[in-house]
């Protein structure tokens, strides 16, 4: 694993060091090695931690970390070890976090158990799992790692530097753009949920569109994107799915919006760039969510919203009036008891 000394880290995450007084020479400090990253409480010698939640400042007083990562915004410290300022803490911490881990890189291995038809082109440094199967016109940009079990079907245009975990399925004709990232089992252009009623019975209708991933793109495992009916489903740049999320034909997800868990989107609607879905929020078919829309977890959506709105329930609503409605809710049983009583008294006369 890779180590590095407080000024490197403090050039890496562009910080300011700084020592409390009495401590000890700054040429020493800034030679300190930090082997890596760790929570405030659990932090050792060569461990460094941060603050980014005011829920964790009590621990700050007692980590034994090397160092800690704080906000630069003139407030002392109370840490007896040094301190790296910078503005965001937590993009501080997620960008050593990639320092000390680094995603892996192809670099041309190929298991024999790997089945490659004759006709795919690989770049040379593509990594390749064991059992993994890659179809016929296949395309794979340089770096790309490619795990067990992993199934490439015919025509799919993989970017480079991009990584497919375990048993993750890319079906035919798909198209990666660059660093994506694939977690287990994920599952890219299964059919969408396409039946026409004869009277009789379901009428299949043949899903012939794409599923198209764009640059920087992280689907989560078990999460299921589902091919367009006709035309394409595309999935924005710099957009985060969570695990178990379902994305239904020919929907379009706007670039660097992110959904959490168990999200469901159906067919044909299109949400904007940089929204923020919690956990389990559900959208209806052929709606339009615009961009900077953010969804409480289980909000669920049936008609259109505007842009930068706050919303949550079922049927979702503006964040501030579901509150109120909340609120309101917790008081119908006394409500009721007391229209009841009301309404016998008036009986009664």
């Amino acid at each position: 694993m890779p180590r590095f000394t407080l000024q490197e880290i403090a050039t890496l995450v562009g910080g300011r060091l700084e020592t409390p007084k009495d401590y000890r020479a700054d040429d020493a400090i800034a030679q300190i090695t930090i082997c890596s990253v760790n929570t405030l409480a659990e932090a050792g010698a060569h461990d460094l931690s941060f603050l980014s939640n005011p829920r964790y400042k009590s621990d700050l007083k007692h980590t034994a970390a090397a160092a800690v990562l704080l906000a630069d915004d003139g407030e002392a410290s109370s840490a007896a070890c040094p301190v790296i300022r910078v503005a965001d803490p937590y993009l501080a911490f997620a960008t050593l976090q990639r320092a000390f881990h680094p995603q892996p890189c192809g670099r041309g291995v190929r298991h024999p158990a790997a089945a490659i038809d004759a006709t795919a082109k690989l770049a040379d440094d593509v990594d390749v799992g064991a059992n993994a199967v890659i179809g016929a016109g296949v395309t794979i940009g340089a770096g790309t790692v490619i795990g067990a079990g992993v199934v490439i079907e015919e025509g799919v245009t993989i970017g480079a530097n991009c990584l497919l975990h375990a048993h993750v399925t890319v079906a035919h004709g798909c198209v990666l753009g660059n660093d994506v990232i694939l977690q287990a089992g994920a599952v890219i252009g299964s059919d969408g949920f396409g039946y026409a009623w004869d009277g009789r019975q379901h009428v299949k209708i043949p899903q012939v569109g794409r599923v198209i991933l764009e640059d920087g793109v992280e689907i989560g495992a078990n999460t299921c994107i589902d091919r367009g009916a006709i035309g394409d489903t595309v999935i924005e740049r710099g957009v985060k799915l969570d695990n178990l999320i379902q994305i239904a034909h020919n929907v379009r997800i706007g670039a660097f919006s992110v959904m959490a868990s168990q999200a469901g989107i159906s067919g044909s609607t299109t949400v904007g760039k940089g929204c923020q879905f919690g956990g389990q929020t559900g959208l209806a078919g052929h709606i339009k969510v615009g961009d900077g829309v953010k969804l409480v977890a289980q909000s669920g959506v049936i008609s259109d919203l505007e842009s930068g709105g706050v919303y949550a329930g079922t049927p979702a609503m503006p964040h501030r009036l579901w509150l109120k409605v909340s609120a309101l809710m917790m008081k119908l049983p006394e409500i009721w008891k007391a229209q009841r009583m009301a309404a016998r008294k008036q009986g009664e006369k």
